[in-house]
C-alpha cells in the first residue's frame, strides 16, 4: 500500500507561540564533535539535521533560531565533519551533521566520517528524529538515498524538510513533492509528513518549531 506523505500544517496559534519562545531563549554552540566518545551525555532528547552539501542546512538553523551567524556554512573539510552541538535552553540538543556528498573530499575523510555517522546514528538512545533536507529545486537524489538507508537500518525516524522552497513555482513544487513522495515509498524509516521551508522567507519556519519543541 503507498504511503501518503502530506506536507505539514501550521501549527495553532499557541503551540506556534510556545516553539517561538524556546527557540528565542538561549540557543548556544556547544562543541564540534569527531568521534563518539566526544558525544555529550545523552541526558536529554535531540534532533539531528542531515543533507547534502548546499542543501540550505546552516540557514535552516539560523532560521529556526534567528540568530544568523549560529550555524556557518564551512568549505574547509576539518570543519565541515564535525558533528556540531548545539543547546536549545536546557530541553534539547540540536544537532549538525555534515553535509554529504563529499566530491571534493579526501577518501580517507570520507570514510572516516561515514564511520562516525554510522556510529552516531545506530547507538544514540535520545535521538528523536532525523531532519533530512531536501533541496526542493532537486528533489530526492541517489546521495539522498544512501543517508536514508542508513536511518532505516538505524530504525531512526526521518522526517524530509524541503528548503529552499522560494526559489521555485507552485507548479514545480507540485512536481518535487510527488518525487520525493514516490521516492520514500522505499524508506520505512520515514516519517510520513513533509516540512515545506524558506529560510529567506520564512516559510514553514514556525512549523518546524512546533514540531521540534513538541518532540519529548
Amino acid at each position: 500500500m503507498k504511503v501518503s506523505f502530506p506536507v505539514a500544517p501550521e501549527p495553532d496559534p499557541e503551540v506556534a507561540e510556545a516553539a517561538r519562545k524556546l527557540f528565542a531563549g538561549p540557543v548556544d554552540f556547544l562543541k564540534g564533535v569527531v568521534a563518539m566518545d566526544g558525544l555529550p551525555p545523552a541526558d536529554r532528547p535531540e534532533v539531528c539535521f542531515a543533507g547534502r552539501s548546499n542543501v540550505g542546512k546552516s540557514s535552516l538553523i539560523n532560521a529556526l533560531t534567528g540568530r544568523n551567524g549560529l550555524a556557518r556554512a564551512s568549505n574547509t573539510p576539518g570543519r565541515t565533519q564535525e558533528v556540531n552541538y548545539f543547546t536549545l535552553g536546557e530541553k534539547s540538543y540540536l544537532v549538525d551533521l555534515p553535509g554529504y556528498g563529499f566530491a571534493k573530499a579526501p577518501v580517507a575523510v570520507v570514510a572516516k566520517w561515514q564511520a562516525l555517522l554510522k556510529k552516531y546514528l545506530s547507538g544514540r538512545p535520545t535521538l528523536r528524529r532525523a531532519f533530512a533536507l531536501i533541496d526542493s529545486r532537486h528533489g530526492v537524489k541517489d546521495v539522498d538515498h544512501e543517508i536514508m538507508k542508513l536511518l532505516d537500518r538505524a530504525a531512526v525516524p526521518f522526517q524530509v524538510v524541503l528548503t529552499k522552497a522560494d526559489k521555485i513555482g507552485a507548479q514545480a513544487m507540485d512536481a518535487t513533492i510527488a518525487q520525493v513522495e514516490e521516492a520514500l515509498q522505499k524508506h520505512p524509516a520515514a516519517y510520513p509528513e513533509l516540512i515545506v521551508t524558506s529560510s529567506d522567507k520564512g516559510q514553514g519556519i514556525a512549523t518546524l518549531r512546533a514540531i521540534i519543541a513538541g518532540l519529548d
